[in-house]
């Protein structure tokens, strides 16, 4: 045990400042899995982004003196967290794959909303109150508004926007047992074997379903893949999971939303563009909801 007590404390300004950074790059981590499923098959590319953060993650543990050795009563905590990740990440490739990326944004941002309803049932001190809830339906209507010019009406891509719901699902369960699990097991030894375990399953998943699918290696696929372990899966992770060991789960999931509309709104600056209503009341929208989840009465 490296924890007596469970902790779920509100999170403070340099969390809240750190938290904004990463989910700054995390945002960028759909864009990659786009650029990289051109070159890597889905299951592949899984395979070698969980690889990649495990090196990351595995290294950086080692450095710093961390016992990365497997107890035998965290072994049933650590395969489910491992059998949520294979699935999210799984579902995402190929929902992303089945869908548009505007479609497969908003739909992801899901996520969050369904935090809030699993850590009402097992988070204890994280309850679900009003204000929570219309925080976050507030800062997901912003994500909405935000990218929903760029939705197409067409019912072919319904499969894919619920294979990509069902990846939110996935990780929103993932979030929620993280933070309970934490509580016993230091975030790096969690980390390794959840990324370890995955890469076993997916070089299974792969020998089976992709034997015949070639790899592109190109500079720009390497590129989003190295982005994707080292960055997402290593660095970003490792800061989320050990955020979410001292703070409520609820109150970090949300600047999530900040990552669709900080990207909309970036690429009309880049390209000079004028910012359009929807983008300006979306992203209001979206700090409303971070103001009114993270401020007490």
């Amino acid at each position: 045990m490296i924890e007596k007590e469970f902790r779920n404390e509100d999170p403070p300004s340099r969390i809240i400042a750190l938290v904004l950074l990463i989910v700054t790059l995390v945002g960028s981590g759909s864009l990659a899995v786009k650029i990289g499923l051109q070159g890597f098959p889905p299951l592949k590319m899984a395979l070698f982004r969980s690889t990649l953060g495990l090196v990351f993650v595995g290294g950086l543990g080692l450095y710093f003196g961390m016992s990365m050795r497997l107890r035998f009563e965290e072994l049933p905590r650590l395969l489910l967290i491992a059998a949520l990740y294979i699935l999210h990440t799984i579902t995402i490739n190929i929902g992303t794959q089945l869908t548009t990326a505007s479609r497969s944004t908003i739909f992801f941002t899901l996520y969050p909303l369904f935090v809030v309803v699993f850590g009402h049932f097992w988070l204890p001190g994280d309850r679900l109150s009003v204000r929570n809830t219309l925080g976050v339906l507030t800062a997901f209507g912003g994500v909405f508004v935000t990218l929903s010019p760029n939705l197409q009406g067409e019912t072919a891509y319904l499969i894919g926007d619920l294979i990509v719901t069902l990846s939110a699902c996935f990780l929103a369960l993932r979030i929620t047992l993280t933070k309970l699990f934490v509580q016993d097991i230091y975030p790096y030894r969690l980390l390794v074997w959840m990324l370890g375990l995955s890469a076993l399953c997916f070089l299974c998943l792969s020998y089976i379903f992709e034997r015949g699918q070639p790899i592109e290696w190109t500079l720009t696929s390497g590129t989003a893949l190295i982005y994707q372990g080292w960055i997402h899966t290593g660095f970003c992770f490792l800061v989320l999971t050990s955020v979410l060991r001292k703070y409520k789960a609820s109150k970090l999931v949300v600047f999530s939303f900040l990552m669709p509309v900080s990207g909309v709104s970036l690429s009309y600056l880049l390209l000079g563009d004028e910012l359009t209503l929807s983008v300006l009341v979306g992203t209001g929208l979206v700090a409303a909801g971070i103001y009114i989840v993270n401020t007490q009465r």
